[in-house]
């Protein structure tokens, strides 16, 4: 349930979108915020289900992304 940032833009061809309002979308652009929901690993390569929603909370898309992708999003001060 980590939350994420895109690094690339992620064309239409690549979404599932859920809600038919969005229908007009070309692409997610680079930045967009999503939430990954499930990880999948393929051999040596992870991928990740991620789910893109609004500010009130309803989704709109879901993509399988890969790892070159995604940025993790940290809220917390992680020492290292």
């Amino acid at each position: 349930m980590d939350t994420i940032a895109t690094l690339k833009l992620i064309p239409i061809e690549r979404l599932q979108l859920v809600e038919e309002d969005y229908t007009s979308i070309k692409s997610l652009l680079s930045g967009q915020v999503g939430t990954i929901v499930e990880v999948y690993g393929q051999e040596e390569e992870y991928h990740y289900l991620v789910e893109f929603a609004d500010t009130q909370g309803c989704a709109y898309a879901m993509a399988t992304l890969r790892a070159d992708e995604i940025l993790v999003l940290h809220y917390d001060l992680a020492i290292v």
